[in-house]
């Protein structure tokens, strides 16, 4: 599935090539939290039913609001990882998840006691809520909420967040 993303820009293209080079290093643990320079992970960007606003989480290890996402935990099916991750961060089956990528994203988690910096090679999908879902927030999160873009953009967001709202929205 990443070989065959079409990245849309030479940015993109670099950061699908240093995913696959990790995945040839790694090709037996590069989907398990035990590979501790760094490891899969998989996302999604929440829309409302109409597409007018995009659901965050208040990370509770982080402290900032993200996109809804997390660890593949084996699975090496990374549209089926994010599928997953949004049913458990917000309580609500999707509607629809998008067929392929939107974004891939390589960031740097920081060291927190008993576990060391690394990486997360992040493939991100687009998801919309069917009309009147009501979310509810899991333990990883201290809050849930829906934003329209203008004002997720106002907020403390990381530079790849930025970047995957312009995809989106713009």
């Amino acid at each position: 599935m990443l070989a065959a993303y079409e990245a849309p820009d030479a940015a993109q293209r670099a950061v699908r090539a240093r995913m696959l080079e990790f995945i040839d290093a790694h090709p037996r643990d590069a989907h398990l939290r035990s590979s501790l320079e760094g490891h899969l992970t998989a996302s999604a960007l929440v829309l409302d039913a109409e597409r007018e606003r995009v659901l965050l989480t208040f990370h509770r290890k982080l402290g900032r609001w993200l996109q809804l996402g997390g660890h593949c935990d084996g699975d090496a099916n990374l549209l089926g990882v994010a599928w997953r991750e949004v049913v458990e961060e917000s309580g609500v089956v999707p509607r629809a998840i998008s067929a392929a990528p939107v974004d891939l994203d390589v960031h740097e988690i920081p060291a927190r006691p008993g576990e060391p910096a690394h990486l997360h090679l992040d493939t991100r999908y687009l998801v919309a809520l069917p009309p009147g879902a009501r979310v509810a927030a899991s333990e990883e999160s201290l809050e849930l909420a829906w934003f329209a873009p203008d004002e997720a953009r106002g907020l403390d967001l990381d530079r790849s967040l930025q970047r995957l709202l312009d995809v989106v929205f713009d």
